[in-house]
């Protein structure tokens, strides 16, 4: 009776194990929930971010919408994950839009989750709701090259090489460098960078040289819902080449900013917020 009531107790600890294992399953992203309404939006950072370059935009509708920010994994301290990819990332979102029952959701990414947002339109069609691309492109390396094509088999391991050699140092310079390019307000100068530094090394190199190698224009044809794409004010002086990657999507509605460059939600905040707001609430 004793070894009966032992292998009981074994097997009962088993399933609650493997029940909390189920109900604590790792996404390749963290996950804030905050607000309250039937509607829920879903924000996704772009290359290097923290989910916090959302927070300002968030307090706009956390009071009628629940609100669920993704900080991915490697970016910004969150803890990296082996051998992430652009394709993991897109189907691990829509996953856990699934797994959570989340019913229709809006997505709003910015840069490559601009990108993943219009990865998860176009292959989940009937999971989402709405999309908002804060300036992103379908195919970022065909702005320079039209004749673009993605490589099947794409090497990273140069660039992977390259970047985890660079000392702290180095690497704190060169976002240094490059973050004034992306961002006038020299008020969150120092946050977006700190963002970066904090970010996994490999996972920084592996993600940008495989968004690099990205190509959605054929694959938005399959886009349903309506979708606003948000672009930085230099971006109309290439007006027809940007359209033109988009041309597969029906649904598109492009608006551009006054002022700023990509951080659109820092740098033209107001213009940025209505152009959310009215779409959102449409």
């Amino acid at each position: 009776m004793k070894k009966y009531i032992i292998l009981i107790i074994a097997l009962l600890f088993s399933a609650v194990c493997l029940n909390v294992f189920a109900q604590t399953k790792q996404y390749s992203f963290e996950v804030s929930k905050t607000g309250k309404g039937k509607q829920a939006i879903i924000f996704i950072p772009g290359f290097a971010s923290s989910g916090d370059v959302w927070s300002e935009t968030k307090a706009n509708f956390e009071k009628e919408y629940t609100c669920y920010t993704l900080t991915m994994a490697g970016f910004a301290g969150v803890q990296p994950q082996p051998n992430p990819s652009f394709e993991n990332w897109k189907n691990e979102i829509a996953n856990y839009i699934k797994t959570n029952k989340i019913e229709k959701p809006i997505l709003i990414g910015h840069s490559m989750g601009g990108g993943l947002a219009l990865a998860i339109a176009s292959d989940y069609p009937e999971l989402i709701s709405k999309i908002i691309v804060v300036d992103a492109l379908p195919c970022l390396n065909a702005l320079m090259d039209p004749s673009f094509k993605s490589k099947e088999n794409n090497d990273c391991s140069p660039m992977v090489n390259q970047m985890t050699a660079m000392s702290e140092t180095q690497f704190l310079e060169m976002q240094k460098k490059m973050m004034p390019r992306l961002l006038e307000d020299k008020s969150k100068l120092d946050i977006v960078v700190d963002w970066s530094v904090k970010s996994d090394r490999k996972t920084f190199a592996e993600m940008f040289c495989d968004f690099s190698n990205t190509d959605l224009r054929e694959k938005i044809t399959t886009i349903k819902c309506p979708s606003l794409i948000l672009l930085e004010s230099n971006f109309v002086n290439f007006k027809p080449a940007i359209e033109g990657q988009y041309k597969n999507l029906k649904t598109a509605n492009f608006q551009y900013a006054d002022k700023g460059l990509h951080f659109i939600m820092y740098d033209d905040k107001d213009w940025y917020l209505n152009q959310v707001s009215n779409f959102i609430k449409s």
